[in-house]
């Protein structure tokens, strides 16, 4: 859509600015003196107060230089992001305080003076994303006779900032001091709407969630602020643009390969623009109706094991809790979109960013009359994505396997071709490590000599000392699917993935049998030129008691896991091991090593886990 569709859609829309998300400051009013009231939103609003009684008795934070300066001399991330986001958790408890009790000047005071703060602040960037930026490039010459350049960066949480205080201002203006909504105003357009008409940034052009948060958050403040409608036609046009480079993303079957949690990040921003857009336009541009974007929606119901266990292949945490508001509108949009259970709600105090957009509207878009459910038993097979998802029912618990093939360079990629996880009964048994503590190395060229990047810190072979191959070349290929009632099978060539010119084929094949206590069968088949001088059959398991026998090892915790192999085959080493996870905590885990004794060019390995 080119910017004069948008233009005259814009001119013949009789909505007004005030009226995005209400249609007038009554109407707010009546709406968050209701939900004070429900008690239906009691335990959301007791988090909320909650965390405003915590942080109004703390004194404001401060983002120092030091603090600034240490992601360029350590490489961590974790200090200047620590004050940087209690900054804004600041900024989010105090707006929805003010918002709910717009009479209380002690939480209007503490608003306005983190919101001078924000306005005060070097840079709404992480130092992480300002690598060779304007920000940190030392050249500089000024001149009285010509302008000195004003090029900034806009990176994800310049732009959140930007959205959250165009929106910020937009709720509360009517009980703000107007020169702080002055200020507002001023460096939203400063740092963010007017870099954006006058640069180019990378991101436009991104099939992954920087797209949809950066244009995505810009086009939510320009809806906001912009009240010129050829200037909103303009930003407009180019955040559409950058929608569609977000979307190209992803392939039919809707799978985010960032893994879940960026999936809730950035299609979550995509559905707030979306929002927006469709209001302003009075629905005359609607983002909805495609069926990639239906189909990417679904996307949350065939990302968990159960409950709040996750899928969590690529860069994605073993446990995420589900946005509700978001959930809740999405199915009123696609009616065959699951309502989770309430049970997994994420609390108001779980996002470590303090993200003001879910904040709100995991208040303005729950719905109490919709009665949420378990995951129901199911099994998914993402055919571009290669994943396998299978959730189980008896009456001796809740089982599910999943396991991946695709390629190794996808977004957020890790190495794991033919990785698989194992769940039973609250317990997850073979796991994935998720992402890990983000450094500077995190995203250059030592990503994959970090454990749980690399194909060492997955449940797959371990061929003549070699790990699996980073890239597009190192692929998988699907050879047999099969989805049935009592028996389900995937199987994968994985001899793309190793760098190996001995290697003639590798097959993987999963046996998923569902009974009572169900059994998975894992079947590897080598193939090689010549003998191989090592094959190490590896799998990653949570630390659970172990426990061995004649032919098998026992994992047992709640639920009893048994592990059978040939001991005259296999050697078994095991080894307890420590990560730094995504929030900088030491996990223990165990890798299970089993080494094939009897070399030959032929090999056929058989591993049996079978619950008790």
């Amino acid at each position: 859509m080119n910017q004069n569709q948008i233009r005259d859609l814009l001119n013949s829309s009789h909505v007004e600015m005030s009226s995005l998300l209400f249609s007038s400051k009554q109407e707010q009013q009546n709406w968050f003196d209701r939900i004070n009231g429900n008690c239906h939103y009691q335990l959301m609003l007791e988090e909320i107060k909650s965390e405003a009684q915590r942080l109004i008795h703390e004194p404001d934070p401060e983002l120092t230089y030091s603090l600034f300066k240490l992601f360029e001399e350590t490489g961590s991330r974790l200090e200047y992001q620590h004050v940087y986001f209690e900054k804004r958790r600041r900024l989010n408890t105090f707006a929805l305080m003010t918002l709910l009790e717009p009479d209380n000047q002690q939480y209007i005071d503490a608003l306005q003076n983190t919101l001078w703060s924000i306005c005060d602040e070097y840079t709404w960037c992480l130092p992480a994303h300002l690598t060779n930026k304007p920000e940190t490039l030392t050249e500089h010459h000024f001149s009285l006779q010509k302008q000195s350049s004003a090029e900034r960066t806009i990176d994800l949480f310049a732009a959140e900032t930007a959205f959250a205080i165009s929106e910020i201002a937009r709720l509360t203006e009517h009980v703000l001091d107007p020169l702080i909504i002055k200020r507002m105003y001023e460096e939203v357009y400063k740092r963010v709407l007017w870099p954006f008409c006058y640069q180019r940034f990378d991101w436009e052009t991104a099939t992954h969630n920087w797209a949809s948060v950066c244009a995505g958050s810009i086009g939510s403040a320009a809806l906001h602020l912009i009240e010129d409608t050829d200037a909103l036609s303009i930003v407009l046009e180019r955040v559409l643009e950058t929608m569609e480079y977000y979307l190209k993303g992803f392939n039919d079957d809707g799978a985010c390969l960032e893994g879940y949690g960026y999936w809730q990040y950035g299609f979550g921003y995509y559905v707030y623009f979306a929002d927006l857009l469709k209001k302003k336009t009075e629905g005359n541009i609607d983002l909805f109706k495609s069926e990639k974007v239906h189909q990417i929606a679904l996307f949350q119901q065939k990302s968990f094991l159960d409950k709040n266990v996750t899928v969590n292949f690529s860069d994605a945490v073993p446990k995420a809790n589900v946005f509700l508001g978001l959930s809740h509108y999405l199915h009123r949009v696609y009616p065959d979109i699951d309502i989770p259970e309430k049970e997994i709600r994420a609390k108001y105090t779980e996002d470590h960013c303090s993200r003001w957009a879910p904040a709100l509207r995991n208040l303005l878009w729950f719905d109490a009359r919709l009665k949420g459910k378990p995951w129901g038993d199911a099994t998914y097979y993402l055919p571009n994505a290669q994943w396998f998802v299978s959730r189980y029912s008896s009456s001796c618990g809740r089982y599910a396997f999943a396991s991946k093939g695709g390629h190794n360079a996808e977004p957020h990629n890790h190495n794991d071709l033919g990785h698989f996880m194992l769940y039973g009964n609250h317990e997850v048994f073979l796991m994935d490590l998720g992402s890990g503590l983000y450094t500077s190395k995190s995203f250059g060229p030592e990503r994959y000599s970090i454990f749980c990047n690399g194909s060492q810190g997955h449940s797959v072979p371990i061929i003549n000392h070699v790990y699996q191959q980073e890239g597009e070349a190192s692929q998988a290929t699907i050879q047999e699917t099969i989805i049935g009632e009592n028996e389900e099978i995937f199987q994968l060539n994985l001899s793309k993935a190793y760098d190996l010119d001995c290697l003639k084929r590798l097959s993987r094949r999963f046996r998923w049998k569902k009974a009572d206590k169900p059994t998975l069968i894992v079947e590897d088949s080598y193939s090689f030129v010549e003998q191989p001088t090592s094959i190490v059959e590896r799998f990653i398991t949570p630390i659970h008691t172990i426990e061995e026998d004649e032919d098998s090892i026992l994992l047992i915790g709640e639920q009893t896991l048994r592990i059978v192999f040939e001991r005259e085959q296999l050697e078994l080493k095991q080894s307890k091991m420590e990560f730094l996870n995504h929030f900088g905590e030491k996990e223990a885990f165990i890798v299970l090593d089993f080494s094939v004794k009897n070399l030959k060019k032929e090999c056929d390995v058989k591993i049996v886990f079978q619950f008790e």
